[in-house]
């Protein structure tokens, strides 16, 4: 249980970096089966929680582009100036 909090509280950036470098080194081959199996727990671990980050940025993208009945919301262009 520690490790799933220890995952809870990391940025979606820190869990999809962490998640990079243990693909990074089950591709590399070397790891012993057992360190093989417990990376692959981990990163499936971390996988979900960029999933669960994800789904939840694109839920309040939604929310923000549609109005109060569901339809989209009025928006302006967008002008750099």
């Amino acid at each position: 249980m520690a490790e799933d909090a220890q995952i809870a509280g990391l940025s979606f950036e820190e869990a999809l970096k962490e998640l990079e470098r243990i693909v990074s080194r089950l591709e590399s081959g070397e790891a012993a089966l057992q360190e093989a199996i417990d990376l692959y727990e981990r990163g499936d671990q971390l996988r979900r929680k960029c999933a669960e980050r994800l789904d939840a940025a694109q839920a309040r993208i939604e929310a923000i582009r549609l109005d109060s009945e569901g339809r989209p919301a009025a928006t302006q262009p967008f002008s750099a100036g």
